[in-house]
């Protein structure tokens, strides 16, 4: 089952996905990887999940979620590793959507965290599911630009 799952991610010179020897630095084998990637994203869902408990106090809830979306995000580096998970990531299609999703993550903490303001860290948290988002988009092929054209064709004033 493995293999087919590495097969069908595998693109040219590129490591395969759940390699038993991906980048040298991983001594787990590919079934505990899949468990790893599996405890990651659920621990990270969990936090996004439990934020909504705490959504009145908005530094508590900007905490949590941001803490669950880096746990989500971050699970991937399990299957792909995380030098391939950092290529991928800073890859010249998606540089732009990552660095506005991590600064709006950096962003989102600090307003929390030091600013301690409430508006200002929800104001940061939107932005940061927006650019969680329009990250997330650019893995699926032609999903950013028939989201741009919807966005163009909703918001267009002209008829």
């Amino acid at each position: 089952m493995w293999e087919k799952l590495n097969q069908s991610v595998l693109r040219d010179n590129e490591e395969g996905f759940l390699d038993e020897e991906s980048e040298g630095l991983c001594s787990l084998s590919a079934t505990q990887r899949m468990y790893a990637f599996g405890a990651c994203l659920l621990a990270g869902l969990i936090c996004m999940f439990l934020s909504m408990i705490v959504f009145a106090k908005p530094i508590k809830f900007a905490i949590l979620f941001t803490f669950g979306n880096l746990l989500a995000v971050g699970s991937t580096a399990f299957l792909f590793g995380p030098a391939q998970q950092m290529r991928m990531m800073f890859d010249t299609v998606r540089i732009y959507a990552t660095a506005i999703y991590l600064g709006c993550v950096v962003l989102a903490l600090i307003c929390a965290l030091l600013i301690h303001s409430k508006i200002l860290t929800l104001i940061a948290m939107i932005c940061e599911v927006c650019a969680l988002i329009w990250y997330s988009l650019s893995y699926i092929p032609f999903a950013r630009r028939m989201v741009s054209e919807l966005m163009i064709c909703l918001c267009d004033t002209e008829l």
